[in-house]
């Protein structure tokens, strides 16, 4: 079999960049290890993702967001951050300019469901479910793919977004940073007894972490991040003594607290790839940066790199040129890493603090987030970081919609 360009991994990630391709002509070949029904309709799995206004508006080029319904989607209209028992944090609102929303809630299944939707039915995009890469080799300069169902694929040009634990990074040599925090995220959904006011919460408390993001219905995407064994015994209780075990840690701040849906836990663990191509190779999304969900850029960084590499990829077809050009390749990396890695650092260097809990380091960021409430400037920067307003410019569009 021969295509033009093979995504592994069905993600929002993959299915966005076949979207983003979905006009040009080329063949793309989206290969999945998951059943067909799962891509057509993905379970809950706890994770709302929060999309900046720069991601929507690129869901909304590539035709993804009409079709997540609005009942899925929960206005972000302000952060706070706290630390310990402190009352008083750090609190970021939208920036002004008739804008009222940092960015928007959705829940990462309904993402994948749309994603998939608007791809499932593209003449040029050829699905395959169930099936994974068993290897990968060149033959004269191509990639050539070898299935689990005996199948091989030859390629011009290959995409992984199969995951921060990519086993196709690792096939074809490339190495990757890995920081394994020693800690357990937890998600679901709460109904609250007392409002959130559309404001989300991150809380570095000592021995665990929470974070409280708004949703709409009186309900809020809760998660907790502890140490494996805490973990354990958390997930162990039965609803009840859930319920009142979070809402203890949140010292009831939001009143009575009722578990919504079903618990998910998941490692926590960043991924930082020391390259983001090969020959005839690219990384996309987890594959290439995975972030601490601290700072809740990691699909938002995966749409970027969609933008990026589609956008190459669409100028060199329509110039007739080679699609997975040493150069080619070389700009994407190089645009890549210089948007991520700075935000990349900048997360392990916030986690490394605000889960130290020896004293020093609890004064420090104290202050930190006191001096930083008292700056105006760094609140209405850090409000724009938040809502993605600066964006690199893409001199290709997306696939229209």
């Amino acid at each position: 079999m021969n295509v033009d360009i093979v995504i592994v991994g069905a993600g929002p990630a993959g299915l966005c960049m076949a979207r983003a391709l979905a006009d040009t002509g080329l063949s793309i070949l989206l290969i999945e290890q998951q059943p067909l029904e799962a891509l057509r309709d993905p379970v809950f799995d706890g994770r709302d993702i929060a999309l900046t206004r720069r991601s929507v508006q690129m869901l909304q080029t590539l035709g993804v967001w009409h079709r997540i319904g609005l009942a899925d989607i929960s206005p972000l209209r302000g952060a706070r951050v706290l630390d310990g028992r402190a009352t008083r944090g750090l609190s970021v609102r939208a920036s002004g300019d008739g804008v009222a929303e940092l960015g928007y809630l959705v829940p990462n299944h309904r993402i994948r469901r749309a994603a998939f939707a608007s791809v499932e039915d593209e003449p040029h995009i050829t699905v395959a479910s169930g099936i994974a890469v068993r290897g990968i080799r060149y033959e004269d300069g191509r990639p050539q793919l070898h299935l689990t169902n005996g199948a091989s694929v030859s390629t011009q040009l290959v995409v992984a977004a199969d995951s921060r634990f990519s086993p196709l990074r690792r096939e074809v040599g490339i190495a990757a940073d890995m920081h394994d925090f020693g800690k357990s995220m937890l998600v679901c959904r709460m109904a609250l007894e007392h409002p959130h006011h559309g404001e989300a919460l991150e809380w570095f408390g000592h021995g665990h972490t929470l974070a409280l993001l708004p949703l709409q219905g009186g309900l809020a995407s809760v998660v907790l991040t502890l140490p494996p064994e805490a973990m354990k015994e958390v997930m162990a209780l039965d609803d009840a003594a859930f319920n009142d075990a979070l809402g203890h840690r949140f010292e009831h701040r939001f009143g009575r607290m009722q578990l919504a849906s079903t618990r998910h836990t998941y490692p926590l663990v960043g991924v930082y790839a020391k390259h983001f191509i090969a020959p005839r190779f690219a990384l996309l999304g987890d594959a290439a940066v995975g972030m601490h969900p601290v700072t809740a850029h990691g699909f938002n960084l995966g749409l970027h790199g969609v933008e990026r590499l589609a956008g190459e990829v669409r100028r060199a077809h329509a110039e007739g040129r080679d699609i997975a050009s040493n150069e080619l390749l070389r700009r994407y990396e190089r645009t890549h890493r210089m948007a991520t890695r700075p935000l990349y650092m900048a997360t392990l260097a916030i986690v490394r603090l605000y889960t130290d809990d020896r004293l020093p380091a609890r004064v420090a960021r104290r202050a930190l987030l006191h001096t930083s409430q008292a700056t105006p400037p760094f609140r209405l920067g850090l409000a724009r970081m938040l809502a993605a307003e600066r964006r690199l410019h893409c001199p290709i569009p997306l696939a229209p919609t």
